[in-house]
């Protein structure tokens, strides 16, 4: 397991440090493959936040969580997260088996430096991520793993850009480049 503990706005001790580390312990446990986990700690306006991103064989979780208190923050956030595989744990344990090597899908934010110009549109943060081939399936799962409303996917059944969106009723919609 790699284990990557941010602050921002605030420095990590020992003590949240350790903390974090006896709760990545129960993520761990679910998955035979190694995982790499990033948790950033925030504080802003007296609000301590707890954001924590999973990544695993080509899966990413994430959940964050805001309280009045750090330590309950982290408690808060890793129960969703531990939540999230309880709920998608048939999911992923099938997805996992189709799957014999560990991707690389590890998303890396920039922050955009140069506004074009004041009247045109400001991009404020660029991702970019690798694009492994799924199904609209399981790319709807890894939109739900992420609490995302769509997820951007190179569909395996046309081979093509897709993207896949939660629409207001609750279902979800499917926009395929190639059809």
């Amino acid at each position: 397991m790699e284990l990557t503990v941010r602050g921002k706005n605030l420095e990590i001790t020992d003590a949240l440090h350790t903390y974090v580390e006896k709760h990545t312990g129960k993520i761990q446990r679910y998955f035979d493959k190694p995982i790499k986990i990033n948790v950033l700690l925030r504080i802003s306006n007296m609000t301590k936040t707890c954001e924590v991103t999973v990544f695993v064989d080509g899966v990413i979780l994430r959940g964050v969580e805001k309280s009045d208190d750090m330590y309950k923050s982290i408690d808060l956030v890793f129960d969703k997260v531990e939540r999230q595989i309880h709920k998608y744990k048939t999911r992923l344990a099938k997805k996992f088996k189709e799957r014999n090597t560990l991707s690389k899908q590890f998303m890396q934010e920039e922050e955009a430096v140069q506004p074009v110009s004041e009247s045109a549109f400001e991009i404020v943060k660029t991702k970019h991520f690798n694009i492994t081939p799924m199904s609209p399936e399981e790319a709807i799962l890894q939109m739900n793993l992420l609490g995302h409303s769509f997820f951007m996917f190179f569909n395996s059944e046309t081979e093509g850009m897709a993207v896949v969106y939660r629409r207001d009723d609750g279902k979800y919609g499917l926009i395929d480049a190639n059809k």
